[in-house]
């Protein structure tokens, strides 16, 4: 049985087990970015696909990129808009960035901040953790709890007395932008329509 309170999630999170939570679209695999290995060997995915940052809030997530001033400007203009929310913003990374999120092109790094009040509550006290979607490679995201037991049984998930505080998703992934250096190009369309 791997269904735990919110505080030993939060401990194990901090401690760089593999974590599961509900979001404002998916539930989440989370972990430790320094610790991202362990979410490519459960989920069997390949190195080509980047995992992302989630945080509490914005502010949590600037010093995992990198840009101008201007930039800078620009990204938390579009942040204070979108999120929390369904936005996931593909930016320059910064030095912080453990290569393992994302083994292919360190040089880039996601960043969301989910709109899911028990999402936030976790992260605020974990710090960024590296995240995907709860399912194996290739295959639909899982969508509840005992699913994603089933599935990950290694995966630690909150207790059902603790479900009872969420709000739970909408079941349709986060639109994923890409700064390119002067616009923003969508990779995949989700949730939210950015509107720049």
């Amino acid at each position: 049985m791997t269904q735990v309170s919110l505080d030993i999630l939060i401990d194990k999170a901090r401690s760089g087990y593999l974590v599961s939570f509900p979001t404002d679209t998916v539930p989440a695999l989370a972990v430790r970015p320094d610790r991202s290995d362990l979410i490519f060997e459960a989920k069997r995915r390949g190195q080509d696909k980047p995992l992302i940052l989630m945080g509490a809030s914005s502010d949590d997530l600037w010093p995992f990129c990198r840009g101008s001033a201007q930039e800078l400007q620009l990204w938390q203009k579009i942040a204070d808009r979108y999120w929390p929310g369904a936005l996931t913003l593909v930016l320059p990374a910064s030095g912080k960035v453990p290569p393992a999120v994302n083994p292919a092109d360190p040089s880039t790094i996601g960043l969301r901040v989910p709109n899911s009040a028990i999402a936030r509550q976790i992260l605020a006290q974990t710090g960024p953790l590296a995240t995907t979607s709860a399912n194996l490679s290739g295959q639909p995201a899982l969508q509840t709890m005992s699913e994603i037991e089933a599935q990950f049984p290694e995966v630690l998930t909150l207790a059902a007395t603790e479900l009872e505080l969420t709000n739970a998703g909408g079941g349709v992934p986060s639109t994923v932008a890409k700064w390119t250096g002067n616009s923003w190009e969508i990779l995949r369309q989700g949730a939210v329509k950015l509107e720049v």
